[in-house]
């Protein structure tokens, strides 16, 4: 062992760090090289750590920062939005649920109550689709005339409904 540096590994060094190792070197360096353990194991220990780094620099190519938080907000706003959707969508069925079976109810005990509601109904269809605007009037006066059961509580029945729809979707709502 030798405590002496090499006089050429300066030069050796330089040539490594410029990356010009062994297309600039001159033949003499090249083949002292060669023979000296210090500038051989200077090589063999540069090249080595760089084609490392090489590999580990092209392995991990990742993307911005900012690519990778907006991603990230994505997801959690998503996550987010299915967690509310769930409740609601359970919420709309039920209220779907009770609107057919009121709608249902109604029909069956309007023609249990009178054999001719159906036919008096498609006769003040007619009559709507012959005049060429809507009031609300006509529907009142075909209620109470046509039907035992009035507008006056059928309001309230359907704001009752719509209360207690609104009432499920916020306590399905609240659990999450």
């Amino acid at each position: 062992m030798t405590l002496r540096p090499c006089q050429q590994e300066p030069a050796t060094r330089r040539l490594l760090q410029l990356g010009h190792w062994p297309q600039s070197a001159t033949p003499e360096l090249r083949s002292h090289v060669d023979g000296c353990r210090a500038c051989k194991d200077l090589v063999l220990l540069t090249q080595t750590f760089r084609s490392a780094r090489e590999a580990s620099t092209s392995a991990a190519q990742l993307p911005h920062p900012g690519i990778l938080w907006w991603r990230a907000q994505l997801r959690r706003r998503n996550a987010a939005v299915e967690t509310i959707q769930r409740p609601l969508l359970g919420a709309q069925i039920f209220a779907l649920a009770i609107t057919i079976c009121i709608a249902a109810g109604f029909t069956a005990y309007q023609i249990r109550r009178d054999q001719h509601w159906v036919s008096s109904t498609g006769e003040w269809l007619a009559s709507i689709s012959q005049s060429p605007t809507f009031h609300l009037e006509v529907l009142w006066s075909f209620a109470a005339n046509k039907s035992s059961v009035s507008l006056a509580y059928l309001i309230p029945c359907v704001a009752i409904v719509a209360l207690l729809s609104g009432v499920v979707v916020y306590l399905a709502s609240e659990k999450q």
